[in-house]
């Protein structure tokens, strides 16, 4: 027991969160084997009071039931292991800290923007982009994967889905670290609502343009559709902007620089991988997916007395779906410490554990991912980590905020950019 409480303790020091998943490998294990619905206490957060405690959930079949069943388990109150201030919530929790009916209605306007048609209108976008990203960095010979290659293909996809204006794209990305920055005890709370709001400004007058002049484009598509009546709202556009910038721009962006360290320590999957990309790509996305898990966890609230395995619930309780335990659950994944590109099934939960809140731009997110390793494969196809990643202090992304590179350079010929100009690019 005396282990068991030393792991619960060690959740709420930062310096554990300083280091990558492998690190945390074996407290997972220790929690899933030996408590795997553990309460435990918050941490303590300078000038706010200390929460009452939460659940730990470590293995996969738990968080799959907790996620799946959101009348039991809410978001509403909050997706945060702290109970945030009221400003931040609505500021950034969007349509993740929302339940029905509320949230049923948002994500149904947000759904129709997401179509196949919608999403397959940027396809070929998504692979110029990619190209051009590769192109610049292709004669250099190094780079750093996160800032160069991993960083900005998301962030140029995003905004220009949600239509903000390409002078804005270097102060957005600016605006997302802020928002998903270092994890500090004593948060600036400031600086959270600045960039939050400064966001919001940026969105809001995109939808509020596209609602008086409307155009062929995805807010166009979002601010016209309607619900039983109801539409969404400049403001309402605005947050879930917030919420597609930094959650889809910090996913990619992770699952990018994950995989590019991931072939470097496994040179057989590399191979087998670029060997029959066509066959392989799917099932190795999924693959990277899983190990990086780029969202560590969510939480959510119970709102009857229940059970979890052997845990008895009170209403009330906070609930902590430990996601990057349970994509390393040997009850669900044969040799889950192997990297295997080929793996299938392969039900990780790095795009959520499914119910009303699994990732809306898990597609986009699956297709940017296996665009950007395709590329380079193409132009760079030795690209190899040359030292260790630097981490995001987080509890809640598995970021790596710096990884050096290095490859044989190369030109990515003009008519390799040009061809892509045209339609019906794969």
């Amino acid at each position: 027991m005396a282990e068991l409480d030393r792991v619960i303790e060690q959740m709420n020091d930062i310096a554990w969160w300083r280091h990558g998943s492998d690190a945390r490998a074996d407290a997972w294990a220790l929690l899933r084997d030996e408590a795997p619905v553990m309460f435990g206490p918050e941490p303590e957060i300078e000038g706010f009071p200390r929460g009452p405690g939460f659940w730990s959930v470590t293995r996969h079949a738990d968080v799959v039931h907790v996620s799946r069943h959101p009348d039991l388990f809410c978001s509403g109150q909050g997706t945060n292991i702290p109970d945030l201030p009221v400003e931040i919530a609505e500021f950034f929790g969007s349509m993740i800290n929302m339940d029905a009916p509320k949230h049923t209605r948002l994500r149904m306007i947000v759904n129709r923007s997401f179509t196949p048609r919608m999403v397959a209108r940027i396809d070929a976008d998504v692979r110029r982009k990619a190209r051009s990203i590769v192109a610049e960095v292709a004669p250099q010979g190094s780079c750093d994967v996160v800032a160069e290659l991993a960083a900005p293909l998301p962030l140029q996809i995003i905004c220009e889905m949600m239509g903000i204006p390409r002078d804005s794209w270097q102060r957005v990305f600016e605006l997302t670290n802020i928002i998903l920055g270092d994890i500090n005890s004593t948060p600036d709370l400031g600086a959270l609502m600045g960039a939050a709001v400064e966001m919001a400004q940026i969105a809001q007058a995109v939808g509020e343009d596209r609602l008086a002049d409307p155009q062929d484009d995805l807010v166009s598509a979002m601010m016209h559709a309607e619900v039983d009546g109801e539409s969404l709202q400049p403001m309402e556009m605005a947050s879930f902007f917030i919420l597609l910038a930094a959650a889809g721009n910090e996913t990619t962006r992770n699952a990018i620089s994950h995989g590019v360290r991931l072939l470097t320590d496994h040179p057989d999957q590399r191979a087998v991988w670029q060997a029959d990309p066509e066959t392989v790509s799917p099932t190795a996305v999924e693959e990277i997916v899983r190990w990086a898990t780029p969202v560590i966890h969510f939480r959510r609230t119970a709102t009857a007395d229940t059970r979890i395995g052997d845990a008895e619930i009170s209403e009330g309780d906070k609930v902590v779906m430990w996601y990057e335990s349970a994509d390393r659950d040997p009850r669900a994944f044969d040799e889950p410490t192997r990297f295997d590109v080929t793996r299938s099934p392969n039900d990780h939960l790095g795009f959520g554990a499914g119910g009303p809140h699994f990732c809306l731009g898990a597609n986009l997110a699956r297709r940017e991912i296996r665009v950007m390793f395709e590329e380079l494969f193409r132009w760079i196809p030795d690209i190899h980590a040359t030292g260790e990643p630097t981490w995001l202090s987080s509890p809640f992304i598995h970021g790596i905020t710096g990884l050096p590179a290095s490859f044989t350079p190369t030109d990515v010929p003009a008519d390799a950019l040009a061809e892509l100009d045209g339609d019906g690019i794969d």
